[in-house]
């Protein structure tokens, strides 16, 4: 159990809702949708209504700073059972990326991975009181695009379970494309900070609103518990179509 999931949570209700493609960017096609992630007929780009309006409170603070330029949407809401597949997924890749077969880890060896994994992925869970941030609705992986439509090179993908996903990975580096991409990873950090967001600590691309690692991090960051997370696991009957 990671220190954010015993934040107490109290759903405000808030219905989710599509992220219209006129103002931010979308991945397309959605990237898990390729791999086969299962959700069904639902479009995986949906958020909780006033995420999504922080979100485009977010798209016109860049737009101030960067003409033209637009917050690009990776993921946005993602059910239990897409969670469970991706982790799945990257476990086995893991696995394979060390030339070891899944069938025959040691409990030493799939500790270590689960480890790796866990830095960066949360664990699919079924338990109402200690939701994905995902499935939440309140949480949502981005990059940036310029006014081309070119993706702003962050020095490493999104979803890279790596040192270099790391916020800061790139801050103290004297190379000058280096020092570029930690610019870029500022920049996107600091249109969705002024709207309300918090950024994942492991993580350049994911940031909540919300939540309980949203108000785990404001509880850190104050001092106070009055924070609690306004967004649980979201239900079916929370979708707008």
């Amino acid at each position: 159990m990671k220190p954010y999931q015993a934040v107490p949570i109290c759903d405000c209700g808030e219905p989710l809702v599509p992220i219209g493609g006129d103002r931010v960017s979308l991945v397309q096609p959605h990237p898990y949708q390729v791999l086969g992630a299962p959700y069904g007929h639902q479009s995986p780009y949906y958020l909780r209504s006033g995420v999504l309006a922080a979100l485009l409170q977010a798209q016109d603070c860049l737009q101030q700073q960067c003409p033209g330029w637009r917050i690009q949407v990776f993921d946005a809401f993602r059910p239990v059972a897409v969670q469970r597949f991706m982790v799945e997924r990257t476990f086995l890749e893991q696995v394979q990326a060390r030339g070891w077969v899944a069938e025959a880890l040691t409990p030493t060896q799939r500790e270590a991975v689960m480890a790796e994994i866990t830095q960066f992925w949360a664990m699919p869970s079924d338990d109402p009181a200690t939701p994905p941030p995902h499935s939440t609705g309140a949480a949502l992986d981005v990059t940036l695009v310029t006014k081309t439509g070119a993706v702003v090179d962050m020095g490493s993908p999104i979803d890279e379970v790596s040192p270099r996903s790391q916020p800061d990975h790139f801050a103290a580096s004297p190379v000058p494309i280096e020092q570029q991409f930690h610019v870029h990873r500022t920049r996107l950090s600091q249109v969705m900070e002024t709207a309300g967001f918090r950024r994942h600590p492991n993580e350049w691309w994911h940031f909540s609103l919300g939540d309980q690692l949203w108000a785990w991090q404001r509880r850190q960051e104050t001092g106070s518990k009055d924070f609690l997370a306004h967004y649980g696991r979201a239900s079916v009957d929370l979708w707008v179509q």
